[in-house]
């Protein structure tokens, strides 16, 4: 059959539109219809069948010609919202589009990569915006994961080495230990799989790239089910053996208090690795978007890894350099205790410190790309013009191509008798490049009608008594060209009426009555690959992988502050357990609640606030690495919108902790400092 696949577009809306012409008496058939359509047939997905059913014939139903055969299912469709139509031509029709070409098989997935995708985001596309932002959100995950296990950790450690010393093996303890572990975990995949089952249709109904999901792709498969039902529990049964190693060297050892060793500067060197990675991508490229989604992937994942690492070796710095510089005794007994085991007091705050770093570099790359790709200088007054390009252009090589086509001689007067359209221009090409100093462009390989561009008026305007003028190929509505005067050529209106045309430009008044019909005009006169767009929809429609990261980057933003704020109130409550002890003896030699309350604060704010500057200071630059090396932008300064939020989530954080600080009362009591 021949097959054509092009792109329209109705109220700003993308539409994929498929065009086929079977050549015999037997064909295969298309995913999600039971056969191909034939001449003057056409299949529209739900959502394209609604629009085409609510709106006027001439605005969108004409554009496909024929009558409905069927509704397209949704083995055919992306997503549930996607307008698609599947159009049953002739063959010589066929013959006469630019790009047909004849196939005998029809893939059923998305092509990793294709040379020219005319409809939606590449898959590469969408498969690196989920990698990066699966990246960002497993590792506040595995940060609460790990605080969690700490919780009651001491208490379950005591335990086990009491069955030491009343004569249990180090190998029924680990039974022991493994078991409760497995039992738990077991539990908590059953809890996890309840909210999953519940939770897949509002998810499905979310737009995070885009477009809403069918509920289908949000299903796991019995292969993912069961490696999460069986990895879990396994895991932590390997977690649980690994946390005892206290206990299996002597049950003795537990009550013992040894300082840890201090944490080492080598802890840095991930970080520092993570950077030079992403640095040297400003020499070297990955040029396939399998290896720039590898490369990226371990270089953020480095620079999160080693922000964890360092964050210990970090906070005694912090702590040595307070000690010196205060007299206070609440301050000094927190940052010589920080000193004493920087660990435990960065591993209350690791999850939000992540969660800044990860905000930090996703609001930096995405608002520098908003920013880059926003509107264009030339302004609103080119949103409701209609543009199709019909071929030309320059080749690699630097030569320049015409590929235009002839008018057809009733098209002006069918566009001109639309209600709402203001203006109709014809640009032509002349074959060669001829250099020009007008509205900031250096040449022109076109030329136009003076009195047609009169009537558009938002392109510029001739020299009074000028019939032609030469005008540049590319107009996006990149710069304000309402003042400017063209060059005038040196041909005669209807010397340049009989020449082809590559592009057609309609200025309408903005409505979408106007807009649609006539698109729909274009469209029948021009069939093409991309039909015509306004420069509105063409600055959208580019950009939509822009707003598929804006989405993620909001769903990571939006998911990392939560798990970070779980992960810093598992954390304070299992700080504040293993510490009652200290502090009931602290509180019975005369020590304050009030000072030690200031103790538990500064314990938490001294971390916090250190290493969410280093993660701020790093998370700026690992963007602005990003975006001179994959998109050869320089970051943009960030809105006073991020700084106010920063500051919201560490007041948060450390009212959080503040939340806590009642328990003091209660678990410093004297019955806590008995030996037991």
């Amino acid at each position: 059959m021949w097959w054509l696949t092009r792109r329209d577009a109705f109220q700003g809306r993308e539409i994929g539109r498929v065009d086929v012409a079977l050549t015999g008496a037997s064909a295969v058939t298309s995913p999600g219809v039971d056969r191909m359509p034939a001449d003057g047939e056409y299949y529209l997905s739900p959502a394209l069948a609604r629009l085409v059913d609510a709106t006027p014939a001439e605005q969108l139903a004409d554009r496909f010609g024929g009558h409905r055969v069927g509704i397209l299912g949704k083995d055919a469709l992306p997503a549930p919202d996607s307008l698609v139509a599947l159009v049953g031509r002739s063959p010589q029709a066929m013959r006469e589009l630019p790009g047909a070409a004849l196939v005998d098989r029809i893939a059923s997935t998305s092509p990793d990569r294709c040379d020219d995708c005319v409809v939606g985001i590449k898959s590469n596309g969408t498969a690196l915006i989920l990698t990066v932002a699966t990246g960002a959100l497993v590792f506040p995950v595995l940060i609460l994961i790990g605080t969690a296990t700490r919780l009651t950790a001491t208490q379950r450690e005591r335990r086990f080495a009491a069955m030491r010393l009343v004569g249990a093996t180090p190998r029924q303890v680990s039974v022991v230990s493994a078991v409760e572990a497995v039992a738990a975990a077991a539990a908590g995949v059953a809890l996890g799989f309840l909210p999953h089952l519940a939770l897949r249709a509002p998810v499905a109904g979310m737009s995070l790239s885009g477009d809403r999901f069918f509920t289908s792709d949000v299903t796991l498969t019995p292969l993912q089910v069961l490696a999460v039902a069986l990895g879990v529990p396994l895991a932590a049964a390997v977690a649980a053996r690994i946390a005892l190693h206290r206990v299996r060297i002597s049950p003795l050892g537990v009550s013992r208090r040894v300082t840890p060793k201090p944490p080492r500067a080598w802890r840095v060197v991930p970080l520092l690795a993570g950077l030079v990675e992403l640095a040297a991508f400003l020499v070297w490229h990955p040029s396939s978007v399998e290896g720039q989604t590898r490369g990226y992937l371990s270089a953020f994942g480095l620079i999160m890894l080693g922000l964890v690492l360092s964050g210990p070796w970090l906070t005694g710095r912090a702590a040595a350099l307070l000690a010196r510089r205060t007299q206070r005794p609440a301050t000094l007994i927190a940052v010589r205790r920080l000193a004493d085991n920087p660990t435990a007091g960065f591993r209350a705050v690791s999850g939000l410190v992540l969660a800044l770093l990860v905000m930090t570099a996703t609001v930096g790359i995405i608002g520098t790309m908003t920013a880059e790709r926003g509107l264009p200088e030339g302004g609103r007054q080119f949103d409701n013009v209609l543009s199709d390009e019909l071929g030309s252009g320059y080749t690699p090589d630097g030569h320049f191509e015409t590929a235009g086509r002839p008018a057809p001689p009733e098209l002006l007067a069918r566009l001109r008798s639309v209600p709402g359209v203001t203006g109709v221009l014809l640009v032509h090409p002349i074959g060669t490049v001829v250099p020009i100093d007008a509205g900031g462009e250096d040449r022109a390989s076109q030329t136009a009608d003076c009195r047609e561009l009169a009537d558009l008026q938002v392109f510029g305007r001739c020299a009074p008594g000028a019939a032609t003028a030469y005008v540049p190929y590319i107009w996006a509505g990149a710069r304000d060209y309402s003042a400017t005067v063209w060059p005038t050529a040196p041909w005669t209106a209807e010397q340049v009426a009989a020449l082809q045309v590559e592009k057609l430009v309609v200025g309408t008044d903005g409505s979408q009555a106007a807009v649609e019909r006539a698109r729909t005009t274009v469209d029948a006169a021009y069939p093409a690959v991309r039909q015509a767009i306004t420069l509105a929809e063409g600055r959208n429609l580019s950009g939509g992988e822009l707003k598929g990261y804006q989405q993620l980057a909001n769903v990571v933003i939006l998911a990392t502050f939560p798990i970070a704020g779980c992960s810093l109130a598992v954390a304070a409550a299992a700080g504040l357990g293993e510490r009652k002890r200290p502090f009931s003896l602290l509180r019975l030699t005369g020590v304050p609640l009030r000072m030690l309350r200031r103790v538990v604060l500064l314990e938490s704010a001294v971390p916090l606030l250190a290493v969410s500057a280093v993660a701020v200071g790093v998370g700026l630059l690992a963007a602005d690495l990003f975006l001179r090396s994959q998109l050869k932008y320089t970051l943009h300064p960030l809105d006073a919108g991020y700084w106010l939020a920063v500051a919201a989530g560490l007041a948060a954080a450390l009212a959080a902790i503040g939340a806590t600080l009642p328990l003091l009362r209660r678990i410093t009591g004297p019955e806590t400092a008995r030996n037991e």
